[in-house]
């Protein structure tokens, strides 16, 4: 076991000192491209400014004689674009395939400097997380690289979810975890083949009635469990939780309700596949103005917040001042990237104050 003394030291000569709190960045939408696809790479100029995160995707949806092709894509996208303000992300390939090691030493030689987290998938447990960060260390050190690259691991398998407090604490590196559905529901034998969403057989039955009048049926979320799990997972470690991909791109709808639920158990962000997904996480992971008017009222009134208040006929105490913070706190980490919704914030808590 490792002294905790040394968990927060670089793990090669020469590499960048380990963060010690991951900061907090918009990462409403983490929008995955194929940087292999010349049309799509093309993109990249005017999509980085309509997103929070753009992601090189060189895993899946890539198929195996274009693997080399995409990571050298993304290597020449990383150096002919000025991102901003955006984060530029990249998912490697998994551990266990021929294209992991090529894809981390050529990124982190090549554009380490560019790159703000690389993200892992099937990660299973702190072993995984280990073997990256000692590789990145020396990567870093050799590429003269001057801040560390995070890590983004990705819950796609039985063993990685019963893992997941280990995987959350393995390293100062991660950044945060995501719900891959897709691959989990394999991995645990569920019987659908939907990527992301609920399901209408997975449902719970009114009780019968006297009468014998029809019962109603409500569609309930395969994933409610883990996402509640993932989220604690990164809350007691520091690091941020997302929902993964919605893979019906028509039913926005569906996805901006999947999204939601994920916004309001703790998730900040969530996977866009298409365009049209960009626009329902850029509104469903940034609190709604009457909220964010609605938490800056209570905080205003409770001062330091102890004790208790009633506003408008509801009682307001030291837990739902916390609440509040929560809410004005990502509202202004969000207003200060995106000024369209700081005048929205800002019109709001005049009206309110009215």
């Amino acid at each position: 076991m490792r002294s905790a003394k040394d968990f927060f030291r670089p793990l090669a000569v020469g590499a960048p000192a380990p963060v010690r709190e991951v900061p907090f960045r918009p990462s409403r939408m983490i929008h995955f491209f194929d940087p292999g696809n010349e049309k799509m790479a093309a993109k990249v100029p005017t999509l980085a400014p309509q997103v929070d995160v753009l992601l090189g995707n060189l895993e899946d949806a890539v198929q195996a004689d274009r693997k080399v092709a995409a990571r050298e894509g993304l290597v020449a996208v990383a150096k002919a674009n000025d991102f901003g303000d955006t984060q530029l992300w990249t998912r490697i390939n998994s551990l266990d395939s021929p294209w992991a090691l090529d894809d981390l030493l050529t990124l982190v030689t090549e554009i380490g400097d560019r790159l703000d987290v690389i993200m892992v998938p099937k990660v299973e447990g702190a072993a995984d997380i280990h073997y990256v960060d000692r590789l990145l260390a020396q990567l870093e050190a050799k590429a003269h690289v001057e801040r560390p690259i995070l890590v983004h691991a990705i819950l796609e398998t039985a063993t990685g979810v019963a893992n997941v407090e280990e995987i959350a604490g393995a390293s100062p590196r991660m950044q945060g975890l995501s719900l891959g559905p897709a691959d989990l529901a394999a991995s645990r034998r569920m019987k659908t083949t939907r990527v992301g969403g609920g399901h209408p057989g997975y449902l719970v039955r009114e009780d019968p009635t006297t009468e014998g009048a029809p019962r109603a049926t409500y569609q309930q979320d395969l994933w409610h469990y883990t996402i509640a799990r993932m989220v604690d997972a990164c809350a007691a470690h520091g690091i941020l939780p997302y929902y993964g991909p919605f893979g019906d791109i028509q039913d926005v709808t569906a996805c901006e309700d999947q999204f939601r639920n994920a916004f309001l158990l703790g998730c900040v962000g969530a996977w866009s596949l298409h365009p049209v997904q960009i626009a329902v996480a850029k509104r469903v992971f940034s609190p709604a103005p009457e909220d964010v008017a609605w938490a800056r009222r209570v905080i205003d009134a409770m001062g330091d917040g102890t004790g208790a208040v009633m506003i408008d006929g509801k009682m307001q105490d030291d837990a739902t001042y916390k609440q509040c913070l929560v809410v004005s706190e990502l509202a202004a980490d969000l207003a200060a990237r995106d000024p369209e919704l700081a005048d929205a914030y800002a019109a709001a808590e005049k009206e309110g104050n009215a």
